[in-house]
């Protein structure tokens, strides 16, 4: 970036922040934190709720049974301890005796077999329902082959006793237990009464303006939760989010990518390496992304080697699917830039005629629209393709992904557990998640079979096969980048931990005096 740009950039911000000076929030409290969302959370629904917004939200509002530090060791949460059978094949978490709801109820082994029982119900719905399948019965119960919840192996031995047994050995099962669709609920579960568990509760919320959380005073967990009040401001624009920071508005934001540049080396900033992964998804049942020879012939145009430089953020390429810094990572496998290879193959399918009308469908942000543009770019130079741009508001977008999923759609993906399997996982034929509508026995087969495999060598490999299958065999998706997440962070916040997932837990977080 020149430092013209930069400048420019600067003089944007600033005049922005001077425009806002009019509709400011009040002024902060002493030990309350500001901060900004990008959308409203879809859900506040733990067994619903499938994006990182809620995602975020339900962390601070929930313990599930464990939960990560930065390091992403799995630490107790709700539970104060766990044992494992000797054959690998039951668990018994130990719940805190003292753990209550935030109406001053106790946190029972009960109230997660409720929310367990309820995510696997095929009433429910959910998409991450297949997230316990290693369960015994679990698949059976969800699928809807069975409808007695008996079957399904769990059970509580007294009231802060739970049991789960398993189909076969899972090997990152404890680290499924922080994620949030396996978090406690409450039933009958009242949709207009919000009840949780966590470090924090849900004091208000004013739809399209913002949201706050209050100490939860009878929190009984670890650790304890030192900010007062959280108020979260919901703001679209990464760029007006940064100007409420300049302002000293909110005490943390996430750097758009075009400012990064010019904002990296100042004292305030923080760089986080992500497990998230970004990709372009295909609905394999819709015409013509139902030809493999189109699917090949998109992923062989990108010049993956332009995204660093195009998005400013640290991004890293990638042709395969399991990121860099996480086991199984395999970066000689998957599709490579091959412009006269995918033009013959285009050719080979359609002939002169082309595929006919594309479509790229994308949720709207900065980031994305600019990669669409770019990936738009590409294939009309490299492949003579015209390809529409559709954007769509982030709720929409989710619901179009789970109604009736694009032919093309842009999608990212951040790993709920620091596994391979999370990854590769998700475009099982059973995955709620997987919109490509792909289904390949043998895919599935592997993954199962990845699960249950302690040697760490045999597993390596078994990926291996399964990303092979997935990106040059099939061609499902089209893995673009890995995220590096680039924050401001004011000196009054003491610290701010956020880890590889996207993890941040508010109650580790603290303001200076």
């Amino acid at each position: 970036m020149t430092r013209l740009v930069k400048k420019t950039l600067l003089v944007f911000i600033t005049f922005i922040a001077l425009a806002l000076q009019a509709c400011g929030p009040e002024a902060k409290s002493k030990n309350e934190l500001r901060a900004t969302i990008s959308t409203e959370p879809p859900t506040l629904d733990p067994n619903l709720a499938t994006d990182t917004i809620s995602f975020f939200l339900l962390n601070q509002l929930y313990d599930g049974l464990t939960q990560f530090d930065e390091n992403l060791n799995v630490l107790p949460a709700a539970a104060l301890s766990w044992d494992i059978s000797s054959d690998g094949l039951t668990y018994r978490f130990q719940l805190n005796p003292n753990g209550c709801w935030s109406d001053g109820a106790p946190v029972t082994a009960q109230n997660f077999i409720d929310s367990w029982l309820r995510l696997l119900d095929p009433k429910t719905a959910a998409p991450y329902a297949y997230f316990l399948y290693p369960i015994r019965g679990a698949k059976s119960f969800n699928e809807g082959k069975t409808t007695n919840p008996k079957t399904v192996g769990l059970t509580a031995d007294g009231n802060f006793t739970l049991v789960v047994e398993l189909e076969t050995p899972t090997v990152f099962f404890p680290q499924i237990t922080t994620f949030m669709v396996t978090f406690p609920i409450r039933l009958p579960k009242d949709p207009q009464t919000f009840i949780g568990n966590g470090a924090y509760r849900l004091k208000s919320w004013k739809h399209d303006d913002h949201l706050v959380l209050q100490k939860n005073e009878l929190y009984s967990g670890l650790p304890k939760p030192q900010l007062e009040k959280i108020t979260l401001s919901i703001v679209p624009e990464a760029i007006t989010a940064l100007a409420l920071y300049e302002r000293g508005d909110i005490d943390y934001v996430a750097i758009p990518p075009l400012a990064i540049d010019a904002l990296r080396t100042r004292p305030d900033h923080i760089m986080v390496r992500k497990l998230r992964g970004y990709y372009y998804g295909f609905n394999l049942t819709l015409p013509p992304y139902n030809d493999v020879r189109l699917r090949k012939a998109l992923a062989m145009s990108l010049d993956k080697r332009e995204i660093p430089q195009l998005l400013h953020g640290g991004e890293i390429a990638v042709n395969s699917w399991v990121p860099p810094g996480l086991f199984g990572y395999a970066p000689d496998i998957g599709l490579t830039f091959n412009p006269a290879d995918a033009k013959a193959l285009l050719l080979e399918a359609f002939g002169k005629s082309g595929p006919g009308p594309l479509d790229l469908t994308f949720n709207y942000d900065a980031t994305n629209k600019r990669l669409a543009e770019w990936a738009q770019g590409q294939w009309k130079k490299n492949l003579g393709l015209e390809v529409t741009l559709v954007n769509e508001e982030w709720k929409s977008f989710l619901n179009h992904l789970h109604r009736q999923p694009p032919g093309l759609y842009r999608m990212g993906w951040g790993a709920d557990y620091p596994d391979p399997d999370n990854f590769l996982n998700l475009f099982t034929s059973y995955s709620g998640n997987n919109h490509t509508k792909g289904k390949n026995a043998a895919y599935d087969k592997l993954i199962i079979e990845g699960a249950r495999t302690s040697d760490l060598k045999l597993r390596k490999a078994i990926y291996d096969q399964a990303q092979r299958f997935l990106l040059e065999d099939d061609v499902a998706i089209i893995p673009l980048f890995v995220s590096t997440s680039h924050y401001l962070v004011s000196p009054r916040v003491a610290p701010l931990k956020i880890n590889a997932l996207d993890i941040l837990y508010f109650k580790t977080v603290g303001m200076k005096k």
